[in-house]
């Protein structure tokens, strides 16, 4: 599966069950991989599959701030002692984008689809016409859920409630960005004052970037996810799943590498990335049939399972160094909800976290909680990261899961970075009366909607009475403790010499 098919709306029984009356809902944060792309390499052009693909309307609507000078020429400007760009006004300048490529000869030609379109084209790993809708409609079902039916977020919102209300946040990869904008316009289509106050997105530099494994600027992680790589090539390579693959496809393998590998040319991976990418839009830029075989799809993709995301099962620095760091923060602010009980007032906290990232970070955050994950996350996958609190037995009546309680917790919600004294505090340290703090509260993950449970919090006490999914909020963070790094950059930079895979497993989710 490459794109997502959403099961369908919880029923009313279902809805009952997984938002129970004891239960008030304090805080939800989604990651979202993006909506469907293209691929991120051009492969296969021998097999009739073009480059440059048609499905990129986005490219005929650009619209980019400038810089517009209200003073007379020859006046003293930027550069000349005129003062600060950031006192100018800004226009707006709207463009059409080609693309460009070699020719015969390298002479440069403008890309065509493979009909001979110019316009439209969308470039490698580009977030495409369906992605769009696809994570469009993904706003409107968390509309549906959390809006509609559980009134716990309002049904209008101005701009100035949006960053009050909300964290919105994303990778600096334009594709995750573009999908988390997608999304929140499907969540409130029509925004009061929308031509106000903009929206505020929070985005880190690729160098600082842990919303998704970033082995680009962590060597650390690079040599320890190479290691596990190479084990998973050394195991896969020479099975008979693989050569039933390679009898399928090697026709369109290049000469110097003319099976399928996992390290091969190109990578397992790879192979996968562009058939995904295929079947996830239209007739004219599809594969041979030979590529959809579902056997070897199947083979394919459980090979590229253990070759990325083993790792996450198996090694406590590999979840440290790969999704530590954000699973910290996730937690934290948790941690900071229960702290201050929503105080009004209390800088930092906001009702709805909607994170733009992507396939490799859904992977690696349910695999470091222990779960072994049965497919490759389709395009437009999403995972909740809820927190309840456990309603005093007079309050039923105010739940957040009713909206006419909504108005009344508005208050305690405002912007900035939340902010706890014990949210990175390891649990052994923590005193009673910290512990006493996260009383009471609970953690619960829906991946695509369908509840996934934490193992390490299948103990008694350590999750709600009668339901194993609300893992208790210490036992949560217990658990994520044991792999949020101290210090990310400077574990990145140490140990290179050491050996990368540990000599027996190290499970995930306890």
């Amino acid at each position: 599966m490459t794109t997502l098919v959403p099961r369908q709306p919880y029923t009313d029984d279902e809805l009952r069950k997984l938002y129970p009356a004891g239960l008030e809902l304090q805080l939800v944060q989604v990651l979202m991989r993006h909506g469907e792309r293209t691929p991120i390499t051009g492969r296969f052009q021998n097999a009739g599959l073009s480059p440059f693909w048609p499905y990129c309307a986005s490219l005929k609507q650009f619209k980019s701030a400038v810089l517009v000078d209200d003073q007379d020429p020859g006046v003293a400007g930027v550069g000349e002692g005129g003062g600060g760009a950031a006192t100018k006004p800004m226009g707006t300048f709207e463009w059409n984008k080609r693309l460009e490529t070699f020719g015969k000869n390298d002479e440069a030609v403008l890309a065509t689809g493979k009909a001979g379109q110019l316009d439209s084209l969308c470039d490698m790993g580009m977030l495409t016409d369906p992605g769009r809708l696809t994570t469009l409609r993904l706003g409107q079902r968390l509309r549906k859920l959390y809006v509609d039916r559980l009134g716990y977020l309002p049904k209008t919102v101005g701009a100035d409630d949006v960053d009050r209300l909300f964290q919105l946040r994303t990778t600096p990869v334009p594709r995750a960005l573009e999908s988390m904008q997608q999304a929140f316009t499907g969540l409130y289509p029509e925004r009061e004052n929308e031509k106000g106050q903009p929206l505020t997105i929070i985005s880190r530099a690729m160098a600082d970037e842990t919303l998704f494994p970033n082995d680009y600027n962590c060597r650390r992680f690079a040599a320890v996810s190479r290691a596990f790589a190479q084990r998973a090539a050394e195991r896969w390579n020479d099975t008979e799943e693989l050569a039933y693959v390679t009898k399928k496809i090697g026709r369109w393998l290049p000469p110097n590498s003319p099976r399928v590998a996992v390290d091969g040319k190109p990578r397992l991976s790879g192979v996968m990335d562009t058939v995904n990418a295929t079947l996830a839009h239209g007739p004219e830029t599809r594969l041979p049939e030979e590529f959809y075989d579902k056997q070897s799809r199947r083979n394919i993709e459980k090979a590229a399972l253990e070759e990325w995301f083993a790792g996450y099962l198996e090694s406590v620095e590999y979840r440290a160094l790969g999704i530590g760091s954000l699973m910290g923060d996730l937690t934290a602010r948790m941690v900071a909800q229960a702290e201050t009980h929503g105080t009004s007032g209390h800088n930092g906290l906001f009702r709805f976290g909607l994170s733009g990232c992507h396939d490799t970070t859904l992977a690696a955050v349910l695999s470091s909680l222990g779960h072994k994950m049965p497919n490759w996350p389709p395009f437009t996958s999403h995972m909740a990261v809820e927190l309840f609190k456990k309603s005093a037995p007079d309050a039923a009546a105010s739940s957040s899961s009713s909206s006419s309680g909504w108005t009344a917790l508005l208050p305690s919600f405002l912007t900035g970075s939340p902010s706890s004294s014990i949210g990175r505090k390891p649990t052994p340290e923590l005193t009673n009366g910290e512990k006493q703090k996260l009383a009471g509260y609970y953690v619960r993950i829906r991946y695509n909607d369908e509840v996934v449970s934490v193992p390490g919090c299948k103990p008694v006490g350590k999750h709600l009475d009668g339901d194993e999914s609300f893992c208790t909020l210490e036992a949560f963070k217990a658990i994520v403790d044991k792999f949020t790094p101290r210090n990310w950059k400077e574990d990145c930079r140490a140990n290179l010499d050491a050996p990368a895979i540990p000599s027996k497993p190290e499970p995930a989710g306890f």
